[in-house]
């Protein structure tokens, strides 16, 4: 799923310890994992194909391409068709047309995390006669949903304290795993972690430490990888690596999908962090920083400026230059640091954790159910 299994894993308990404490003497709980395990290689294959479709779609969509799109996900239904659940889930679009599946009184929710408020004419569509059959759908921002005849609710993505990427770190293990990647810690780092991707303007942020690098002594540290399903991952890459040039003080490190744990290292050792999209989701490697008491210098765009509030926990910016001011105006002040800082901590862990997460969705799931 999109939030990873050990953040389902602690709604889960934290769901089970809600109900137990309200008088519940005994709660059930159904998973759907098993069957989907067993089943796993119908299932995946399945969505994998409509995922494909999709995407083709979405480069030039023809009629056969959105009706092989509906047709492919007829054995994921077959899948979920005998499951029995008061309420159910579907996250993004590809697996919309799981709508078919749903049981007579059962409440489906559809959860969107992605902006489809502009979408490809055709593509909506196909996607938009699955969509209205839900019960109720979910969106992550006010500005990415769609007008729709069902009722919308607005349910921020949150972030797992008890992860590897977000667990606290000993002073040690922070130095031994930052250093351990090749970034010595005897400097300010400002860091970036984000796909190199253009929309992330990871140029921009080589443009931002030149100009702080001339009064301020310090490191750059951009961290990510390439997405899968990026062809320009690569020359994205090529480009920073031009830009950042033979600057020591500048590391680049690309990071497989596993590296909670150096991710996390890395965003305890920084000293400013850096989310300069042009374009962006919900940006969710803010509230990580938040969370780890790190004023956050980020685009004004996308989730970004509902996790940023400018002079609190961080500063949103639309420009290299003023990046660079920004991280100036931080690093002659350390006494600010600290207190936006601890602002951006307490900030994320009023709106960004899982715990209010998961308040957001009993409170809908007993909307639906009453």
């Amino acid at each position: 799923g999109p939030n990873g299994a050990g953040k389902t894993t602690a709604i889960r308990i934290l769901t089970t310890l809600l109900l137990l404490r309200s008088g519940y003497a005994y709660v059930p709980y159904a998973s759907l994992e098993s069957v989907i395990e067993e089943n796993k290689d119908l299932y995946y294959a399945a969505l994998r194909k409509t995922q494909a479709t999709l995407n083709q779609a979405l480069a030039g969509p023809r009629p056969e391409q959105l009706a092989a799109a509906e047709a492919d996900v007829a054995a994921a239904e077959a899948v979920l068709r005998n499951l029995e659940a008061d309420v159910a889930m579907i996250h993004d679009p590809q697996p919309a047309p799981l709508i078919d599946a749903r049981p007579k009184d059962a409440k489906w929710i559809w959860r969107c995390h992605i902006d489809v408020a502009t979408p490809q004419r055709a593509v909506w569509q196909f996607l938009r006669p699955f969509v209205v059959r839900y019960d109720a759908a979910i969106c992550s921002l006010p500005k990415f949903a769609q007008r729709l005849p069902i009722p919308q609710f607005l349910v921020y993505p949150s972030i797992d304290p008890l992860s590897d990427k977000n667990r606290e770190l000993t002073p040690e293990e922070i130095s031994r795993t930052v250093e351990g990647l090749g970034v010595p810690l005897d400097k300010p780092i400002l860091l970036q972690v984000s796909r190199f991707d253009w929309f992330k303007d990871p140029v921009g942020v080589v443009e931002a430490y030149r100009m702080v690098k001339k009064s301020h002594d310090c490191r750059l540290v951009l961290a990510g990888g390439t997405a899968t399903d990026d062809p320009e991952g690569a020359e994205v890459l090529l480009a920073v690596q031009k830009a950042a040039g033979i600057d020591p003080d500048v590391h680049l490190l690309v990071l497989p999908p596993t590296a909670n744990l150096e991710i996390n290292a890395l965003q305890r050792a920084a000293t400013i962090v850096f989310q300069k999209s042009t374009r962006e989701g919900f940006g969710l490697t803010v509230a990580e920083a938040l969370w780890k008491g790190k004023p956050v210098i980020g685009g004004q765009t996308g989730g970004i400026m509902v996790q940023i509030i400018p002079g609190m926990t961080g500063y949103t910016v639309n420009s290299a230059e003023g990046a660079a001011f920004y991280a100036k105006r931080l690093l002659n002040n350390p006494n600010l640091i600290a207190t936006i800082g601890r602002q951006a901590k307490e900030y994320a862990r009023e709106r960004f954790l899982i715990t209010r997460h998961l308040q957001d969705y009993l409170g809908l799931m007993v909307h639906l159910c009453r």
